[in-house]
């Protein structure tokens, strides 16, 4: 029997994998403290540039002795920035299940050409994580942002390691409990689980890779922009707000009402459970309906933000064009925007369950999504 045209829409159809959806509370008038005009390097600049980074180590759980810092350029930003400033003192380990991870791969070896073992699994898949040598250098994602597959738990990764681990973690933090005392290099944007606005990023060092700054230099010149020691020592102030170059205090202030939010739903505890609720709903609804399944093969690795899913019905004859048929039927009706796969990934949808998503809006959405198959299905 043909599904009906559901009568509900979500609130917001927002489940783009990033930028992603504002936090609900989200109004422009809160942002009317942004000191717009006035030079970050006043005291207003820094006490809010030192309150987002100590307001990041709070939620998150970061360690007291662990430096966290404002950068530029988002998520890829920090990470180029740790790979230019730590790799190349020891071999290197590339993990990569999914496209961003396998760009890191590329930058190590044909850019900085460094000494490199690229270990590598296919979409759906995670390498096998005790096959790795942590006593090298490794660099990975914790949550693979185009596969939907993350890193389960931190138990692979030894204590006495005498290499630093270098995790992309720019869709977990916030919505995953990352183990501060397996992760040596950590970095994010705000733009993911926060919803926040694009072209900053968040680096978070161990004191292990501290040391390394302060003892290693690489054979290669750095732009300014990457450069965090002078003279052999750590530059501390990128890591109380005097940022290497302007921010935007706007989305500074962005950035803080969000963790503001972040608070007010319990925390780190009240978003990884927002993000799991979320996820649960899909994962009924692809338990309801065979035509569909997760990308991700192993339900300990399933992502519960960047949630992947490909179709599975023998009707469908031409995979990628199904896939986006169906996702922009979901876009013209309004309920589902942004949700196509990653252009390097399978033929699929990616929906994002991160905190600041709904629950009611993805339960709203699953029936449209239904509705648009059969409909695509009677098409073809």
């Amino acid at each position: 029997m043909a599904i009906e045209q559901p009568a509900t829409r979500p609130a917001n159809p927002r489940f783009s994998s990033g930028p992603c959806a504002k936090p609900p509370v989200f109004k422009l008038d809160n942002l009317s403290d942004a000191p717009l005009g006035r030079s970050h390097r006043a005291a207003v600049g820094k006490a809010k540039l030192k309150a987002a980074i100590e307001e990041t180590r709070e939620i998150l759980g970061v360690p007291a002795d662990y430096k966290i810092g404002i950068v530029p350029a988002s998520d890829t930003g920090a990470f180029e920035m740790a790979m230019w400033n730590l790799l190349g003192e020891r071999h290197v380990e590339m993990l990569a299940w999914e496209s961003f991870g396998a760009g890191w791969v590329t930058d190590v070896v044909k850019q900085l050409k460094i000494d490199a073992t690229a270990k590598t699994a296919d979409y759906g898949e995670i390498v096998d994580l005790a096959d790795v040598n942590f006593d090298n250098d490794v660099c990975f994602t914790w949550n693979g942002t185009t596969s939907g597959v993350r890193v389960p738990n931190g138990d692979a990764i030894p204590a006495s390691r005498a290499g630093l681990t270098l995790c992309d973690a720019t869709s977990a933090a916030f919505a995953m409990d990352l183990p501060w005392d397996k992760l040596d290099v950590t970095t994010f944007s705000w733009q993911k689980v926060l919803g926040g606005e694009a072209a900053h990023g968040m680096l978070i060092l161990s004191p292990r890779a501290v040391e390394r700054l302060e003892n290693y230099t690489p054979a290669w010149p750095l732009p300014k922009i990457f450069r965090m020691t002078k003279g052999g020592k750590l530059i501390e102030g990128i890591f109380v707000g005097e940022t290497i170059n302007t921010p935007s205090m706007l989305a500074v202030e962005d950035y803080l009402q969000a963790l503001d939010w972040a608070r007010s739903v319990g925390g780190l505890k009240g978003l990884i459970a927002r993000a799991d609720a979320n996820t649960a709903a899909i994962t009924d609804f692809v338990d309801a309906n065979d035509w569909i399944e997760f990308l991700a093969v192993d339900p300990a690795t399933r992502s519960n933000t960047s949630v992947c899913l490909k179709f599975n019905d023998a009707r469908i004859t031409d995979g990628p064009a199904f896939a986006k048929a169906v996702a922009k039927r979901l876009e013209n009706e309004d309920v589902a925007l942004d949700i196509g796969a990653y252009r390097d990934a399978p033929a699929g949808l990616r929906i994002w369950c991160g905190g600041t998503v709904e629950t009611s809006d993805i339960e709203a959405m699953l029936p449209w999504l239904a509705y648009a198959f059969e409909q695509e299905i009677a098409a073809s």
